[in-house]
């Protein structure tokens, strides 16, 4: 099974070429979604609480209040990610054994902060989403509650965007719109078929 990691920096159209990937037949593993379900309830909102009193209720994780306390103090930012980040990779492992069961060819870990998490270590391949700044910016300022300094520290935090393209195996411009994109995505997927995966063996099975 060859194992794709699905990655970009905010506002590059990750979740838009996830779900065409979904709709071409091939499973793809959404990290963010699964930060989203530690963060309603279980294991992941007793340990947070334990280590950011405040920062959670009968709902789960308050966002919010988990955002204020990161922003607080940025140093404990660490202090999160070694709570949430190997149960991500917990769930990570029981979606790609469970594909291999299945005997799927390609899978795909949708990563947002795949290279700053060292996870490309983890896949076969690596396809970047990308657009021009000026796109990604107009993108995120028309999401609801985001701001200029908002962004600029969620940016911030995220490895840049060329990076990231120079060491991506591909790079999807999503700047050219819906239709280019997944063209483009299809080709990769046509050129995929071929090749064969060795991180499941290595890193998974």
């Amino acid at each position: 099974m060859l194992i794709v990691g699905l990655t970009g920096s905010i506002g590059m159209g990750k979740s838009t070429a996830a779900a065409f990937l979904r709709l071409r037949g091939v499973p793809v593993f959404d990290a963010d979604a699964e930060v989203h379900r530690l963060y309603a309830s279980g294991k992941a909102v007793e340990r947070i609480e334990r280590a950011f009193p405040g920062t959670t209720t009968q709902a789960g994780v308050d966002r919010t209040r988990l955002s204020a306390a990161i922003i607080a103090h940025p140093e404990r930012l660490r202090e999160l990610e070694a709570i949430v980040h190997p149960m991500v990779r917990e769930s990570e492992r029981s979606f790609l054994r469970a594909e291999a069961r299945r005997g799927t060819s390609i899978a795909v870990l949708e990563i947002p902060l795949l290279f700053e998490t060292n996870a490309n270590k983890l896949v076969d391949v690596v396809i970047v989403l990308s657009a021009p700044a000026e796109i990604q910016r107009e993108r995120l300022l028309n999401r609801v509650g985001m701001t200029k300094a908002k962004l600029d520290g969620l940016l911030a935090r995220q490895m840049p965007d060329a990076e990231k393209r120079a060491r991506a195996d591909f790079v999807v411009d999503t700047g050219s719109g819906t239709a280019a994109s997944e063209a483009h995505l299809d080709k990769i997927l046509a050129e995929l078929e071929t090749w064969s995966g060795e991180a499941f063996a290595r890193e998974w099975a």
